[in-house]
């Protein structure tokens, strides 16, 4: 089988509504044999957005159904493809790039492959921010949003706890990758964490470990402590995990901080922090220590906020000494309502990039 294959892979990833830009020196194409061999990549293209068994594939695809479910769990073991198993029964999906691929290959990263992500992630990133709905939303430290400004469900870390019945963490992919290029992040890297709404879901799941739901507040409280945002999908209902991200190694942070893309575009926020002049001691904490936007900038002495940098994360906030900063919702003309589901941002974001995803639904 010739090298071809890659590059239909390659059109078919950025034919998703989340894209795969084309490089004039082939990265993209060098990332895929890394993850890929050829026959895995021609089966990827065969496969849909939506669950099926060994047995629909065959019947849709032609293929022979021998050795067909082995080879697929081999490919999800790998990170290509993601493999759900119900009631004895194993489904199968094909997966975005990010989020999706790349994330799934935590366990598998080295230093060239990493390399690679590094030099290709600027490119991704200018195409993927160019477009809405946003990937992920703000969900800010609880205890900083003002009890008169009721949040959402699906702004609440809470309320996302509280609909899993199984959770997980790994390892944080960026994180891993910043190490294996000679800067480590100086804060944990276990930190990512999904979320299952039935028990036991992710004791089929070999990368990470399972944890419990007290954990799971631990952890969101741990990773608050250290100055991580919290991120989740941006989607209203079906939310399955929760980054905790920081400036140093979060790929979406970095393009707001090194790429100079407005963070409006790249994140989906609700709030947007204030401070209160008066209250203020210009201790320069919440700026230096907390922020992972560079929302809050020094200016002759004084800390000013920029109300179109910030993403709303509450994590000035939890260590302002003198309790001068607050959360303010942002006016419902600025605010932008996630897709219902995952089905709707596939659909939205399909739209915004003029794709015809319709063959992979």
């Amino acid at each position: 089988m010739s090298e071809d294959v890659y590059y239909k892979l390659a059109k078919v990833l950025d034919t998703l509504p989340n894209g795969f830009p084309t490089t004039e020196n082939g990265l993209e194409i060098k990332i895929l044999k890394k993850i890929f061999n050829p026959e895995e990549a021609d089966l990827f293209c065969d496969m849909k957005l939506k669950l099926e068994t060994a047995e629909k594939i065959a019947e849709r695809t032609g293929r022979p159904l021998q050795g067909l479910e082995e080879t697929l769990q081999d490919m999800a073991e790998k990170g290509q493809i993601f493999e759900v198993r119900l009631g004895g029964t194993s489904l199968f999906k094909m997966i975005p790039w990010i989020l999706g691929i790349f994330e799934y290959q935590v366990d598998r990263l080295d230093e060239e492959l990493a390399t690679l992500n590094e030099q290709y992630a600027p490119i991704y990133a200018r195409q993927f921010f160019s477009k809405t709905p946003q990937l992920m939303q703000t969900v800010s430290v609880e205890e900083t949003i003002p009890n008169e400004q009721e949040a959402l469900a699906y702004q609440k870390v809470s309320a996302i706890i509280e609909t899993g019945q199984s959770f997980r963490v790994v390892d944080c992919v960026c994180k891993k990758e910043e190490g294996l290029l000679g800067k480590p992040c100086k804060k944990s890297i276990e930190v990512c964490m999904a979320i299952a709404p039935v028990p036991g879901y992710f004791e089929q799941f070999s990368a990470g470990r399972v944890i419990s739901k007290d954990e799971a507040y631990q952890l969101l409280d741990r990773v608050e402590e250290e100055g991580m945002v919290h991120l989740a999908s941006n989607v209203q209902t079906g939310q399955f995990y929760i980054c905790n991200c920081c400036k140093c190694c979060c790929g979406v942070l970095r393009s707001i901080n090194e790429l100079g893309i407005p963070a409006s575009l790249v994140i989906n926020s609700h709030y947007y922090a204030e401070k209160d002049a008066d209250s203020c001691t210009e201790c320069g904490i919440c700026a230096d220590e907390r922020c992972q936007v560079n929302a809050i900038v020094e200016d002759e002495g004084e800390y000013r906020f920029v109300k179109e940098a910030c993403i709303g994360c509450g994590l000035c906030i939890s260590t302002c000494p003198n309790e001068a900063i607050k959360l303010v919702r942002k006016d419902e003309a600025e605010l932008s309502s996630p897709p219902l589901n995952e089905a709707d941002w596939f659909e939205k974001r399909g739209q915004t990039r003029g794709v015809d995803f319709t063959p992979y639904k």
